[in-house]
């Protein structure tokens, strides 16, 4: 699918965030990873080719900004 690099790039943001203490910028990227992932399947399902579909299914966003002590 044409917007899959997003998710990449998302998984590689977050990685170099962990690797460098930026604990918070990291679970911020995570979040950030699963509304793309939820945006490119909905978008996917109604254009009838929805590959992440099953990867959905077993989570949920409930639309809100993470908050912690570091913020």
């Amino acid at each position: 699918m044409k917007n899959d690099w997003i998710l990449d790039v998302l998984a590689d943001l977050r990685n170099f965030a962990h690797a460098n203490g930026l604990d918070a910028l990291a679970a911020q990227l995570e979040d950030t990873k699963l509304v793309a992932t939820a945006e490119i399947t909905s978008i996917a399902e109604r254009s009838g080719t929805a590959p992440y579909a099953d990867e959905t299914k077993t989570g949920s966003y409930s639309g809100g900004a993470r908050t912690s002590a570091r913020a």
